[in-house]
This record gives C-alpha cells, sequence and structure tokens, in this order.
C-alpha cells in the first residue's frame, strides 16, 4: 500500500531545513503496519538516520536520531510550536529505548500499543509543552538522507555535461539559420542580463559578469544587446543569441511599447540606445531596414522574478498581455523564465534538484498561468548567480534545461514559418 506522511509540505520543509537540508523517506506509519513497537523496530532498524513524528490532535511531536540503531547515540527531542520549532537533547541511547515498555527512559517515552507519549517535567519545559502525557493518533518514521549526497551529485553532474553537449552540438530546424535568437523581455530588474551572465558563466566555465547587473527597481539596461557566447571548451561560438532589452516599466523610462515589433523583426542593431520617450523611427540611426531570416527573433522569453511576479500591478498585467498578444498575432513562440527561486521561502539549493515540485514554485506557476496566460508547460525555473563564486551544477542543470527548451520552441517557430518567409528581407 503507498502511504502518504500526515505533515503538511511546509511542516516536512521546515523538518527537513532544521536538520541539515535533509530528504525523508517514509519507512513506518503505525496506522498501515500497527501500532507495534516490534514493527516499528524490524522495519528502521539499520535504516541509518531517522525521525520519528508523533501526531496527536493538538500537537507535533518526535525525535530525531542521528545514527542506525542498535547504535547508542543523542537523540534530538523536537515539538512543532505553531510555525517554529524547540528541541532538546537526550541520551544517548538506543532508538529501541524511545518504544520500550519499562521506564528505563524517564526523559520520553513512546508507547505504541498504548498510544501514548510520556515526556518527563524537565523535557517538557525545554519543548513547550503543557502536559506530560500526549495521547496520539498517528506515528510515522522517516529515514533521513542528505539532499545533495555524493550518489544525487553525479547525478546532477552527469545531467549537466549531457546537457551541455545537446546543446553545443545543437542545430536549428532546417539549416534555416545558423544561431538561434532569444529575446529577454520583463519587468525592470527581473534577472535578464543575469540570466545571460549564468548562461555564459556555465559555457566559459567561470562565473562571470559580462552584462552589467541593476537592483530590482532600476535595473541597467538602456541599451539592446545581442549576446553571443562562446564556448570555453573549444572557442566556438555556440548556436544560440541572447538578445538583452530594456526592461518594461508601467513608468515612463521603460522599453517604449512601439519599439518591440522592431526589435523583434530584427531591424535594431546592437548596442541601440533605447530613448522611452522617442520609440524607433524607421531609416533613423543604424535602423535595419531590410534584415533577414538569421536578424530576427526566434524565441521571446518573459523574465518574472519569482518573489514579486504575484504581485504584478495591474498596467504591468495589462502590458504583458497586449504583448503576447501581438507575438501570438505575428505566430512568434514565448515562454516564461521565473528567476530567483532559490531566495523563496523555505527553499534551498538541494531543492533545485526537483524544484517544481516544491509547493511555493508550483504556486508561482499558477500565478504566472492564472494571472498572464502562460501554459504551465511553458515556465521554466532559472537560479542565476548573484553572489557565488563558483559553479553550483545544480544551478546549471536549471538554466540549461530551460535554453534547451527555448531551442526547441524556436524550431517549433522555424518549422511553422511559411516557406516564402525563410528567404525574402521583412
Amino acid at each position: 500500500m503507498a502511504m502518504t506522511t500526515c505533515l503538511t509540505w511546509m511542516q516536512e520543509k521546515k523538518l527537513q531545513n532544521y536538520f541539515g537540508e535533509k530528504q525523508f523517506s517514509l519507512l513506518y506509519k503505525a496506522s498501515i503496519h500497527e501500532f507495534s513497537s516490534e514493527s516499528l523496530l524490524q522495519i528502521c532498524s539499520k535504516q541509518g538516520p531517522t525521525i520519528t513524528v508523533i501526531h496527536s490532535e493538538d500537537h507535533i511531536v518526535g525525535a530525531y536520531v542521528p545514527k542506525s540503531y542498535p547504535e547508542d547515540y543523542f537523540i534530538i527531542l523536537f515539538a512543532f510550536q505553531e510555525t517554529t520549532i524547540s528541541e532538546c537533547k537526550i541520551g544517548p541511547f538506543q532508538l529501541s529505548m524511545l518504544f520500550c515498555e519499562s521506564d528505563r527512559n524517564s526523559e520520553f517515552n513512546i508507547n505504541l500499543e498504548k498510544k501514548e507519549v510520556a515526556i518527563s517535567i524537565n523535557t517538557m519545559d525545554k519543548l513547550g509543552l503543557p502536559q506530560c502525557c500526549i495521547s496520539f493518533q498517528e506515528c510515522e518514521v522517516f529515514r533521513c538522507e542528505d539532499l545533495l549526497d555524493e550518489r544525487r551529485m553525479d547525478g546532477i553532474t552527469e545531467l549537466r555535461e549531457s546537457l551541455l553537449s545537446a546543446i553545443r552540438t545543437y542545430e536549428p530546424y532546417g539549416g534555416r539559420v545558423r544561431q538561434i535568437r532569444i529575446l529577454l523581455l520583463g519587468p525592470i530588474g527581473a534577472g535578464k542580463s543575469s540570466f545571460f551572465n549564468s548562461v555564459k558563466s556555465v559555457f566559459r566555465g567561470h562565473v562571470t559578469n559580462q552584462a552589467l547587473v541593476g537592483s530590482k527597481t532600476t535595473g541597467v539596461s538602456e541599451k539592446y544587446r545581442t549576446y553571443f557566447i562562446k564556448d570555453g571548451k573549444d572557442g566556438d561560438t555556440l548556436p544560440f543569441i541572447l538578445c538583452d532589452s530594456m526592461g518594461l516599466s508601467e513608468k515612463e523610462e521603460g522599453l517604449h511599447m512601439d519599439d518591440i515589433p522592431y526589435i523583434l523583426e530584427g531591424c535594431i542593431p546592437d548596442r541601440y540606445q533605447f530613448n522611452s520617450m522617442k520609440p524607433i523611427t524607421p531609416g533613423l540611426g543604424n535602423y535595419t531596414g531590410c534584415p533577414m531570416l538569421k536578424d530576427r527573433i526566434h524565441c521571446v522569453a518573459f523574465v518574472f522574478d519569482a518573489n514579486s511576479v504575484g504581485h504584478l500591478s495591474d498596467e504591468m498585467v495589462g502590458k504583458i498581455r497586449r504583448i503576447r498578444r501581438e507575438l501570438i498575432k505575428c505566430g512568434m513562440v514565448h515562454v516564461v523564465l521565473l528567476t530567483h527561486v532559490d531566495t523563496l521561502d523555505l527553499i534551498t539549493k538541494g531543492d533545485l534538484i526537483d524544484i517544481y515540485r516544491c509547493v511555493p514554485v508550483k504556486l508561482k506557476l499558477e500565478a504566472v498561468h492564472r494571472e498572464l496566460g502562460f501554459a504551465l508547460s511553458d515556465i521554466f525555473v532559472v537560479s542565476n548567480y548573484t553572489s557565488e563564486w563558483e559553479l553550483e551544477p545544480v544551478m546549471d542543470v536549471l538554466n540549461l534545461s530551460a535554453l534547451r527548451q527555448m531551442l526547441w520552441a524556436a524550431d517549433d517557430f522555424l518549422e511553422d514559418l511559411p516557406l516564402e518567409e525563410t528567404s525574402r528581407c521583412f
């Protein structure tokens, strides 16, 4: 029978982080395996570190055992106090002594057969519990493993190398262009330039910051930049170009809406200086009047900060929707990149391994889908390098996975393009 824990995601996550970024695997559940100490010890022996969780009507208490039974070790007792955790250390003794019927352990004793927890007055005070005897309805035992243990890191490193190889050898659909152009659009300070820096860092083999990065409120991109990236492995130019634009804003200082069609059509040269008060006019400056397919944008990525995407102003939401309508009208594929997910509450780098299963991230994806209309399958999570000095394979996998998805989306655009549009000027 499949087992699911009685802990909420938030409770489980708090416990995992509290005891050092652990992953829990449910080994024993009393309502399934019987309320029996013998059954519990038979299942949970020699399983490495474990955590026992007792569910009563009013309390969640338990014990973290950092060694396998039958070894003696100090045990950490804990109790949830609303959203915080209190603890005290007892021992050293064996896990079996927590469940013994005798009173050899007077500090903390779990009687599965009677469904009662007995706690000494001293331990009760340390845990902040109001009573010395607690009746409970469920007992669960989890195996605890490090989220980023050596085995998982080996798998992440292997996946990272596979993604790097796939992107290095990627060829745009039908050979219609040599490089895919991906336009990064989004609110000021959402992390567009940081995403480019992060992608370049992966391929260069060290953290780099070619694109200047500003704050979440001001940003620094006022020029249109087309970034070619050379592979640090062999020096070859990679088959994609990241195009960084001025940030969108509710105010007048952001990217002018009238400029976007010219960017999409490839009329804007690298280092074009945007002017919020004076949109692009054909024929002026370095305006390209006859761009080729290779100059066009082949995929648009909307970039949003995961921390603020659920609080976009009505003006910003309206602006994003208008841009989407124009993109849909001209058949342009577009996706979403959510940045700064590693700074969401309770999220750690270990969670990036399976980030799409994390409840806070799921809520952010649903908010983007609900407010802006993007399909959930078109929303990708990335983790930009902002304060790190060394490359993190887990972060690289997220960013490379998103990049690969954008290249595939661009292939869909090229495949769907009418034949007459693949060879003429626009």
